[in-house]
């Protein structure tokens, strides 16, 4: 089910690059907008939403009001241009404080902190089906990866080397974890450094895999699983991938 997300600001543009930031997130929807927290109070008896972002200083009713009205109030994140209600907004535990305006990079953090606290995988959240991506973070920016483009991904202790068909993408991820958000996607651990993609394999041999121009080596202890899944479809068995 995708997430329900309220918007209440009474600045039109505020909600539309708020709006504009959330369409990047597949299984993410926005269940309405409010010009004041006073239309968000009849909005929420009416509707239940999973996430609400709020703006604090709004005519008749600010928003930290409105959080101190509601009685279970749903997980919220702030927004405000204004740093000294920071303490207030975090005393009502809130799940975040943004700053306006509002840049993608730090609203991103802000709903992995949504993600964690909700106990939701992230890669549930930002990847779909069709298309199917995932953004990672390089350096100061978050990089939109498509997973069929993703060739291989080598672990660097700390670090991920994840290489596409267009790019190489380095981000601080453990490659378990990394395995773990694209379970059931089509990846197969081949060595404890190395997490490939079935769809890019051209030929394999007991100690090798061939993706295209890249050989990559089979560990001694995954060997027999990755031969038995690479084969599985020679078997009857449908392809994992």
């Amino acid at each position: 089910m995708p997430i329900r997300c309220l918007l209440v600001d009474d600045e039109p543009l505020a909600i539309q690059l708020l709006r504009q930031h959330l369409t990047q997130l597949p299984y993410v929807t926005v269940a309405g907008d409010c010009p004041s927290a006073v239309a968000a109070l009849d909005f929420l008896n009416r509707e239940p939403v999973d996430l609400m972002f709020l703006d604090i200083r709004m005519p008749q009713l600010s928003g930290l009001d409105l959080l101190k009205s509601i009685r279970h109030p749903p997980p919220t994140i702030l927004t405000t241009a204004h740093r000294r209600y920071a303490l207030e907004g975090f005393d009502l535990e809130v799940v975040d404080y943004l700053l306006k305006p509002v840049t993608f990079d730090r609203f991103f953090k802000a709903m992995e902190r949504f993600l964690r606290q909700s106990n939701q995988p992230m890669a549930h959240i930002l990847s779909s089906s069709e298309p199917r991506f995932i953004y990672l973070k390089s350096g100061y920016k978050y990089v939109k990866v498509d997973l069929d483009q993703i060739i291989y991904a080598e672990s660097m202790k700390d670090y991920l080397r994840v290489v596409t068909s267009e790019t190489i993408v380095v981000t601080k991820y453990k490659l378990g974890d990394f395995e773990e958000e694209l379970k059931n996607k089509g990846f197969l651990r081949i060595h404890r450094s190395y997490l490939v993609n079935m769809r890019h394999i051209t030929a394999f041999t007991a100690s090798e895999i061939e993706l295209g121009e890249h050989r990559l080596p089979v560990g001694d202890s995954y060997r027999a699983y990755v031969d038995k899944v690479i084969r599985a479809p020679r078997t009857g068995t449908p392809p994992p991938w």
